[in-house]
């Protein structure tokens, strides 16, 4: 889908600067005169200028957002782990338990990346149904039901009780963790945002189109302000969907995971 914005910025950006191109050409010579060139110019650096700092910061705040998703990815990933490992110290009657808690993992997984091979594990929910992002109906039962036999935990012994405790504090990092993965995958950048700094940037190579003169060398350098620019615009959406894309969260922290809890 990136993918498509991103052609689809090329295209409207390309026709853009050819019909500035295009317009230049029918204007009579009194329009072209170095007066009003110069009022184009003027007002051209005035856009350039505003659509260069809109992207910046547009590009920034995409970035920061994605590699915060990604550490939230890991931390969840290793949190998962560390509740694993406490519930493999309680005992071998947490085993029920602990093969839920593989489940879920193996099912977060399956439906996250849907285009990546499923793991397997013996009774895992079907994830082919499953929000790609957002809560899950399943996954939200399996999470609640793993907390409800963790807090029903209650060892007579001082060490396994406070072993017992860990694990529930270690579930509610899990919980947090989980929250802050599903917000994460929410856009920070609504389509109306995004048209409408299009339609910026489309102005912005009208005016160019109607200063460059037709020759070889400046088509080629109006050419390629417009692919930098339309590439600037697909980064910056592409950023925006941490699970999807070609810059998109890998799946190998939960998988590290799972095959942690495995061993």
């Amino acid at each position: 889908m990136e993918i498509l914005y991103g052609l689809g910025f090329l295209l409207l950006f390309s026709v853009s600067a050819f019909a500035g191109v295009l317009l230049r050409a029918r204007l009579r010579e009194d329009h072209l005169s170095a007066e009003n060139m110069d009022a184009v110019r003027l007002v051209t650096g005035l856009l350039v200028t505003f659509a260069a700092l809109v992207l910046s910061l547009q590009l920034s705040t995409a970035r920061s957002t994605f590699d915060a998703a990604n550490r939230d990815r890991s931390l969840y990933a290793a949190r998962l782990a560390r509740l694993d490992q406490c519930l493999r110290n309680l005992g071998p009657e947490m085993e029920p338990v602990r093969l839920r808690l593989r489940q879920y993992t193996a099912a977060v997984i399956a439906s996250t990346w849907p285009r990546e091979k499923a793991p397997v594990v013996e009774d895992m929910p079907d994830a082919r149904h499953m929000a790609v992002s957002g809560e899950d109906t399943v996954l939200k039962t399996l999470m609640n039901e793993i907390g409800v036999v963790i807090d029903s935990v209650a060892p007579a012994e001082a060490a396994r009780a406070n072993l017992a405790a860990r694990c529930r504090d270690n579930y509610t990092m899990v919980q947090e963790s989980r929250w802050a993965v599903i917000e994460d995958a929410n856009s920070i950048f609504h389509g109306s945002f995004s048209g409408m700094v299009s339609g910026w940037l489309a102005a912005v190579f009208l005016s160019l189109g109607l200063q460059v003169p037709r020759r070889l060398l400046g088509a080629v350098v109006l050419s390629i302000g417009v692919v930098a620019v339309a590439s600037v615009m697909f980064v910056i959406l592409d950023l925006d969907t941490p699970y999807g894309g070609v810059f998109g969260i890998t799946s190998s922290a939960m998988r590290e995971a799972l095959a942690d809890m495995i061993r």
